[in-house]
């Protein structure tokens, strides 16, 4: 798979992405000469991380297709380990992590290979079949449940899920990647500024709480707003980097923004239930991994369907 992803348009894009954070940070700058709050620490240490992020994943993105499947693999691993390391396991269970683990490599491999039917169906039939065996062989049966159902979940949200991102790369075949490209950074774009535009709504507008068992934090008015963005965003990058017509951009968006908000607080009520705040603290202002692909557990995969089926 020798192939390299840039072209103009994606180019251009993330350009106009580069444009917005320099805007943020001189902002930011600006800001915190006049008031040098806490509030604006946090903000100015969240700009710099998006930087580093930014800067990562436009270089796996766009040197060349097998890095970026490799760091998209890291980018599962990453996930996964520090969802384990949150999730209370029976220690005579913890052989069943390795046949998690092991469930990346082989995912990626059929991503390479562009095997759709056996990437389909390896994770949520296959793995979910072959996990329990360990436990069973060990003939520990205390929290069997508890201890599987944890593995199942955990590899369907970061690996399964996640790695439909990578699957886009080459969703429209081996010949027409610049297209796969386009989209993986239409869907990365639009699952972030969603994210942003909820928790910007919500702090500006934001009085009625939507979920305020699951997440405090989160208002009608960031959610609705949020959605309305994405969707804007999402019929301005559209004709772009994505094969989408204007009204199929519409339906992309305000898919996005809806299965994004759902990702985001699926994972803050695993966080509620364990009682912390972050994840990790590995990204400074955002938290850990999971705390930044909460929602492209649930947009990479339902996206990815979203696309195949209506133009590939």
């Amino acid at each position: 798979m020798n192939i390299n992803l840039l072209t103009d348009e994606v180019l251009y894009v993330l350009i106009g992405i580069v444009g917005v954070l320099v805007i943020s940070t001189v902002i930011t700058k600006i800001m915190k000469r006049k008031n040098n709050s806490s509030g604006l620490k946090e903000v100015e240490m969240r700009i710099r991380s998006w930087w580093v992020m930014f800067i990562i994943f436009t270089f796996a993105l766009l040197i060349h297709s097998t890095i970026s499947l490799i760091f998209m693999a890291l980018l599962c691993f990453l996930a996964l380990k520090e969802y384990f390391s949150l999730i209370p396991f029976n220690r005579a269970h913890r052989l069943v992590l390795f046949w998690a683990y092991l469930t990346i490599p082989i995912q990626f491999l059929l991503i390479y290979l562009g095997w759709y039917g056996m990437f389909i169906v390896f994770i949520p039939v296959y793995m979910f079949l072959l996990i329990p065996i360990q436990a069973i062989i060990v003939g520990e049966t205390k929290n069997f449940l508890r201890s599987i159902a944890t593995v199942q979940w955990g590899v369907m949200l970061m690996v399964f899920g996640l790695s439909h991102l990578a699957f886009l790369l080459v969703l429209p075949g081996r010949e027409n990647s610049f297209a796969g490209a386009g989209l993986v950074l239409f869907l990365v774009v639009l699952t972030q500024a969603n994210d942003v535009a909820q928790f910007l709504w919500g702090k500006m507008l934001g009085r009625k709480k939507i979920i305020p068992k699951v997440s405090p934090n989160k208002t009608w008015a960031g959610f609705i707003g949020g959605v309305l963005t994405t969707t804007a965003l999402a019929v301005v990058l559209a004709p772009l980097i994505t094969p989408f017509s204007f009204f199929t951009s519409i339906i992309a968006g305000l898919y996005i923004g809806l299965t994004g908000f759902i990702g985001d607080v699926n994972i803050s009520a695993l966080k509620r239930d364990l009682n912390i705040k972050d994840t990790s603290a590995i990204i400074p202002g955002h938290g850990g991994i999971l705390d930044r692909v909460d929602s492209l557990t649930y947009t990479a995969p339902l996206f990815f369907h979203f696309t195949r089926y209506f133009y590939f």
